[in-house]
Parts: C-alpha cells; structure tokens; sequence
C-alpha cells in the first residue's frame, strides 16, 4: 500500500491516486459498496484479509493507508486486527476527532493513513506505540511512500519525481497523474512507481479518486489482470464553499 499523490482542486475537491505495491496473492480485483453506520463505502476489496487500502464515503470522507510510520519497523505478529480492516472501521465514527480518540490502536501494526474528512486533510501515523497526528494543508500537492518498502533516499527520489512532474505543468488532470503513476521513476524497476520485486511484491494496482463537492469517483486499475472499472458514491450533503 505503497505511493499516494494528493493534487488540490478546489474547495473540497481533489484527485488522490494510490499505487498498491503487494503481494499478487493479496491483489484486488473489483470494487465493492456497503452500508456502515449508515454510510454507503466504495472500496477495493483486499483479497486476503477482506479490508482495503483507500476507501470513500458518502459523507465527504477518504481513507487511504501506507504500510509502516518513519521508518521500516520489524513484523512482529500477531496483531489485533489487519491495518485494511480499520481503515473501514473509520467510517464507524462521527468524524476523524472521534476515530481519533476512540479507536484503540494498541496492538495494531504501524501504518500511515491519509484521511480527508469534510474539507480537512490529515497525515496519521501509528508506530506501534504512539499517534502522530499532523493537519495539512488541503490547498497544496502531497506525497506519501511506504516506509516499510522504501528507504529515506527512496522516498526522496519519490518526492523529486513529483516536484519535476509538477514544474512549469500546466495539466493536472487525473489522465495526467495516472500517468506519472503509471510511468514515474528511473529504470530500477525494484523501485519506480511501477515496481516488481521478483514477483513477490510488485505494484498490483493504481487506484485514483476524483472527489468534487457533489460525489467522489473511483477509478480501479487491475494491472495484474488489465482490467479497468470505474465507480461513483454521490454525497450525502452538499459541503458549503466558506
């Protein structure tokens, strides 16, 4: 769960894209909606442990996880519960201050978790003993790289590909960022965008979100299979441009 770009838009609206870097066993292969605290979800649906990496609701909401908080952390299982399973445990709560105070992280697995939540943007972080909560600013690009796949340099490299896309661009159409998803990187294929590391872990999917103050659209890219599909939730309540 692996490289996640987040562009601006506009006032409650974005494009969040997400390429999963996993084992193929684990790939995704359709998007699923369901009911949860009366909220309808549109997520991938992880084939192992049944949760997802990015998910959005009708209630202005967006969750995406990355493995690993700082730094690459030794795997000392067995956790409480699958880090793709409480990203859909998010959407239980009111909003993210409730998640935040409520939700019992002990135990879980360091991750990071890039979280919208009704005009507000926020990197979470969990290193397996202390939250890292971090307000960013919504007005501006962001990247985020997989601290347990990639190094510091790798991540660098990552951020230095992002800021090249973004000189002089004047496109940041979603066709635009796909492409830098799809393409970004210098030929080590451990390591571009699109990876593959013998097979055992490779980039499975890109998932890419168009969210305006309306409805979010999903996009899904099964590179494993070649299949593409897209969805849509409408929301719930308009959100007000001040």
């Amino acid at each position: 769960m692996c490289t996640v770009t987040y562009i601006p838009k506009g006032i409650n609206e974005f494009i969040l894209t997400q390429n999963r870097d996993e084992s193929p066993k684990r790939s995704a292969h359709n998007l699923v909606k369901v009911k949860r605290n009366n909220k309808e979800i549109l997520f991938p649906q992880d084939s192992g442990a049944g949760g997802t990496w990015i998910a959005i609701s009708d209630s202005n909401q967006l969750v995406s996880i990355l493995n690993g908080a700082f730094a690459k952390h030794k795997h000392l299982p067995p956790y409480r519960k699958s880090r793709g399973i409480m990203a859909l445990d998010f959407f239980d709560y009111s909003d993210v201050e409730q998640f935040f105070q409520s939700y019992n992280f002990e135990e879980m697995e360091p991750f990071t978790m890039v979280i919208f939540d009704d005009g507000k943007l926020f990197d979470f972080r969990w290193d397996g003993r202390y939250m890292f909560i971090e307000e960013l600013d919504a007005d501006e690009m962001h990247l985020w790289a997989s601290s347990t796949l990639y190094s510091k340099e790798a991540k660098k490299k990552r951020k230095k590909w992002f800021a090249e896309w973004q000189k002089d661009r004047t496109d940041f159409s979603q066709t635009a960022i796909l492409n830098f998803h799809r393409t970004a990187g210098d030929g080590d294929p451990e390591n571009d965008l699109v990876m593959n590391r013998s097979n055992l872990v490779r980039t499975t999917s890109i998932t890419s979100i168009i969210k305006t103050r309306t409805n979010s659209e999903m996009y899904f890219s099964d590179l494993l299979n070649g299949k593409e599909i897209k969805d849509e939730i409408k929301l719930k309540a308009i959100p007000k441009l001040d």
